[in-house]
């Protein structure tokens, strides 16, 4: 038998298995002694029989007129009788018995004591110099009956009280085991936002040097992420300045110079620190939502951050090419608002990129909270769809793009306790590209 992976599964198995057998060896050895204890009763009974009866068929005997008579003992009612006995002379002539006694199941003398035939227990005894012998039989299948009965007195109330030892087993296990399936849920609600510590004061001891260990393990996971989280903010801060400096030098140059093979080459070098302007921009991003705090205390109003961002971004593409619809009532959430505007300029920076040139990027912001970014434009395959979350990821690699805004907020999204969600064709179109962030886990989607 294969032992079940489930430490409560192993502990109530070899409990129950150790109960049961521990009961059956009680039982059987009780029934042994009892029977061992049965038979010298009924020897006993045997004997004192034989005891009383001799003296009083002794006078009988001896106060008949004609010697030698047999005579047998008739029932005053109807009865079960377990002991039978005849009495015989020296000669081995019966003279009484039982009404119930068969002579034949009684052997030739063979003397004072106990005998057993195959098929009946004996007592012989004798008196007056040997000539009145008794003999006292009783069935060997009473004695048999007499053991079962007792045998099913032993073994019937196992079949109640063994159940129900085996469930309480079961129960004390797995109350026992508690502690450690609490352990075990605190664990699992633990993510890449919370490695706190998990309480493990409960737990028994022979289990709390395994929670100490993972709870260590946790720390150094955290203290990691940390680090990692920090040099990304840092390299990325760093590299603003220098950019900045190279991006102007490379402007400057375009200006004073007039050999049209250095100039086209310093716009060229213009556009790739711009690039990598932007990438450091996304990496600090993606910095802000792997560690900082995405909820707030209070809620505040979104509209005021999408106008923003819609403004910001409008001024650089043709007008009416972003179309911003808000509700006429304040959006109230406790999400952060530069989160949010992190994940709106990223949402509509994708659009722009991705989408048709000469279709309008639809922003709209509901009331309760969830945001859509939709553009028109051909349909992402359900496998390129799946992976844009994914970081350094495009769904076409002919397009400009580092490969993070979706990440960044799906990251936003896992973290804040937000669902993201990507859709295309756009909800009620046969093309297009949509994206959903609601109040309330990422999911990637495909209509």
């Amino acid at each position: 038998m294969r032992a079940p992976r489930s430490l409560q599964g192993r502990l109530g198995l070899w409990l129950g298995v150790a109960l049961t057998a521990l009961w059956v060896l009680a039982a059987s050895v009780t029934a042994l002694i009892a029977r061992s204890e049965i038979e010298e009763v009924f020897d006993s009974a045997l004997q004192e029989t034989a005891q009383r009866i001799l003296p009083l068929a002794v006078v009988d005997i001896l106060n008949r007129e004609e010697a030698g008579i047999s005579q047998r003992l008739a029932a005053i009612r109807e009865h079960d009788e377990f002991f039978t006995y005849i009495i015989r002379d020296d000669q081995g002539r019966i003279l009484l018995q039982s009404h119930a006694a068969d002579p034949g199941a009684f052997p030739a003398w063979d003397g004072i004591g106990f005998h057993q035939t195959a098929t009946h227990r004996l007592y012989s005894d004798e008196a007056v110099q040997g000539t009145i012998r008794i003999t006292v039989a009783e069935p060997l299948d009473h004695r048999a009956s007499v053991a079962r009965e007792i045998q099913m007195g032993l073994g019937v109330p196992l079949l109640i009280v063994l159940p129900v030892a085996l469930l309480a087993i079961v129960l004390a296990v797995r109350a026992s085991l508690a502690p450690l399936r609490q352990f075990r849920d605190r664990l699992s609600a633990r993510g890449a936002r919370d490695l706190s510590p998990v309480a493990s004061a409960d737990l028994p001891t022979e289990i709390a040097p395994l929670a100490d260990t993972m709870n260590g393990l946790l720390g150094r996971l955290d203290a990691a992420f940390a680090a990692e989280r920090s040099f990304a903010a840092n390299a990325a801060h760093e590299l603003r300045t220098p950019l900045a400096g190279a991006i102007a030098q490379a402007q400057r140059l375009q200006a004073e110079t007039r050999d049209t093979d250095a100039k086209t080459r310093a716009a060229e070098i213009e556009a790739t620190l711009k690039r990598l302007t932007r990438l450091s921009e996304r990496l600090l991003q993606l910095a802000r939502a792997e560690g900082g705090r995405l909820r707030r205390d209070v809620a505040a109003d979104l509209r005021p951050v999408a106008r923003l961002i819609v403004d910001d971004l409008a001024r650089g593409v043709e007008p009416g090419r972003i179309l911003l619809t808000l509700p006429a009532s304040p959006v109230m959430s406790d999400l952060d608002p530069d989160a949010f505007a992190i994940v709106l300029r990223n949402l509509i920076e994708n659009a722009l990129r991705h989408g048709q040139a000469e279709a309008p990027v639809e922003v709209s912001l509901a009331t309760d909270g969830t945001l859509i970014v939709a553009n028109d434009g051909p349909v992402v395959p359900a496998e390129d769809l799946a992976r844009l979350t994914h970081r350094f990821e495009r769904a076409r690699s002919d397009r400009e793009g580092s490969g993070l805004g979706l990440a960044i907020v799906a990251t936003i999204a896992e973290r804040s306790g937000s669902q993201f969600e990507l859709r295309s064709p756009r909800e009620g179109r046969a093309s297009g590209f949509e994206a959903r962030l609601s109040p309330t886990g990422t999911r990637v989607l495909n209509s």
